[in-house]
């Protein structure tokens, strides 16, 4: 579905100068420019734009924001499961709150403080945020790919999903087979290039980093899996085989 900037600022309640200033950082550019200069977004664009919100609840910098968007280690059904439990954990509160307002109106009014508690929100909110920190880091390899990611353009980032994704397919077809094949193996060395080429130089060291994180991490797991099961294992132990 394709939504104009108008409808899309209604529809998030982003204003259109703070979606302008997006296009204008390269944060969140539109999907399409009319000739006539209208923009529009599809849904790609939408899901991207609930990551941004998601990281702006976690009082991230916009600029940083944009690194994490564009790290080849962002999760996406990570992020997606973190948005969810802190919308779960606002909920309560505002169901808190609106029985002690009701309660209140019945002339129920007692001297009750939990309803206005947010250290639950701010722990979780704290944990996300230490995590994300944690997981992208300031590493060498992350401003590489930072760089790399500003000069893209909406066809690059495209063709590098579609290759992405066709590798993990691949894998996916290979899953059950020995991590030793010949195939197998082939295919961890062109997972290998795509990285060092696409977002960073790929070390063995850093890929083999990679490799335990797609296990270690169940989230991360549960992704490449999306793919087909047995897909995280079989990368993993491939890429354990390939980088000895």
């Amino acid at each position: 579905m394709r939504h104009s900037i108008g409808s899309l600022s209604k529809l998030s309640g982003v204003s259109i100068r703070a979606l302008h200033h997006y296009d204008q950082i390269g944060l969140l550019q539109p999907s399409e420019v009319a000739q006539s200069g209208y923009r529009y977004y599809d849904d790609a664009a939408l899901e991207r734009l609930w990551q941004i919100l998601f990281y702006r609840e976690l009082d991230f910098p916009l600029a940083e924001i944009g690194e994490i968007l564009s790290s080849p280690a962002f999760d996406r059904t990570r992020a997606l499961t973190e948005h969810r439990n802190l919308l779960v954990q606002k909920r309560a509160r505002l169901d808190r709150l609106i029985e002690l307002v009701s309660n209140a109106m019945k002339g129920e009014t007692t001297m009750e403080f939990k309803a206005f508690d947010t250290s639950e929100i701010d722990a979780l909110r704290e944990q996300y945020t230490e995590e994300a920190k944690a997981r992208w880091g300031n590493t060498e390899a992350y401003r590489e790919s930072t760089k790399r990611a500003a000069k893209w353009t909406e066809a690059d980032k495209a063709r590098l999903q579609k290759e992405q994704d066709e590798i993990f397919s691949t894998f996916a077809a290979l899953a059950g087979s020995n991590p030793a094949d010949a195939n197998v193996q082939a295919l961890v060395a062109r997972w290998k290039a795509f990285i060092s080429e696409s977002y960073y130089n790929c070390t063995n060291e850093i890929l083999a980093g990679l490799g335990q994180m797609y296990l270690a991490d169940e989230r991360f797991a549960k992704n490449l899996d999306a793919f087909g099961a047995g897909t995280a294992k079989l990368m993993s132990d491939a890429i354990a085989i390939y980088c000895k």
